[in-house]
């Protein structure tokens, strides 16, 4: 029990940190033209300020308290919780551009908050299955990989607007559901085997190059146009890709039957619009703070 609770709290942490890096990242880069979404000139311009390195911190945090909540956690349970970064995000974007959060967001917030906390509090991991071949597991990489490169080969050749932007999220989701399974396999091998044992292998290679393209495809995604189109789309792929990832190569499964399946099920929903209805709406106000800083740069 001491454990669960334990991953939860590592959960939620996780999703603070993540928060304050979306939020920070996004006011570091309001003034990036969306042409330059996805460029070397976007990441020139990007290296070069103080703030977005800041942002970027507070992200790698998160992702040093998700990988912890990995060690013993399933997930199955880490990246729904995860979700829960949008409750954070909302008052400090809001607290930061000067704005008062709506009432229709804050009946959102409250949605979410319920579903998370029913989801938490049934959702318990089954005795882990015993994991796919690696032949298995090749496949569906290398699937996964072709999905994302396809997208951004796809998503390169429209303008900047709400294609892209689609395109983008699809595989920034997919990419962060494969680095939160390559991250719980990481730090399974690191429990068995120790640091070295972990450097020997090809896995934590793979989570660095996986983690670094994601997180400059975000970036340009961000920058793409149409944000509360995009923002949706990463936030609601990336625990789907992780769970389904996680039982088809992993072989973890939730240990719920009859009502607290029902209610699980119902939970998630709740969740699931809650999540899409909140990024939306900051998606929109973020939209018109880049529009006013391209008019006014100064």
């Amino acid at each position: 029990m001491l454990g669960h609770g334990l991953t939860i709290v590592l959960a939620l942490c996780a999703a603070i940190f993540m928060a304050i890096g979306i939020v920070v990242r996004q006011r570091a880069t309001m003034d990036v033209p969306s042409e330059d979404g996805v460029s070397t000139r976007m990441l020139a311009t990007l290296l070069r300020r103080p703030l977005w390195w800041a942002g970027t911190g507070a992200a790698v945090l998160g992702f040093v308290f998700q990988a912890l909540a990995l060690i013993k956690g399933s997930l199955i349970v880490v990246q729904p919780i995860l979700v829960s970064a949008l409750l954070f995000t909302l008052p400090l974007s809001a607290r930061l551009s000067g704005r008062r959060v709506t009432r229709t967001e804050w009946l959102w917030a409250g949605l979410l908050t319920v579903g998370l906390a029913v989801f938490v509090l049934l959702a318990k991991p089954g005795p882990q299955e015993t994991p796919s071949s690696m032949t298995l597991a090749v496949i569906v990489s290398v699937a996964c990989v072709v999905l994302v490169l396809a997208c951004v080969v796809v998503a390169v050749r429209f303008p900047a607007g709400w294609q892209r932007a689609v395109l983008l999220a699809v595989a920034v989701g997919f990419l962060f559901g494969m680095v939160a399974m390559v991250t719980k396999i990481v730090m399974h091998m690191g429990a068995d085997r120790g640091l070295l044992g972990v450097l020997a292998t090809p896995a934590p290679y793979a989570l660095v190059a996986l983690g670094v393209f994601a997180t400059l495809l975000q970036q340009s995604a961000f920058h793409a146009g149409a944000l509360q189109t995009s923002v949706p789309t990463m936030l609601v792929l990336e625990p789907v890709v992780a769970i389904l990832l996680g039982a088809v190569v992993l072989g973890e499964e939730l240990d719920a039957g009859g009502a607290a399946a029902i209610a699980l099920t119902i939970a998630l929903a709740a969740m699931t619009v809650a999540t899409v209805a909140l990024a939306r709406e900051e998606g929109a106000y973020e939209a018109e703070l880049e529009l006013k800083a391209a008019r006014d740069p100064a």
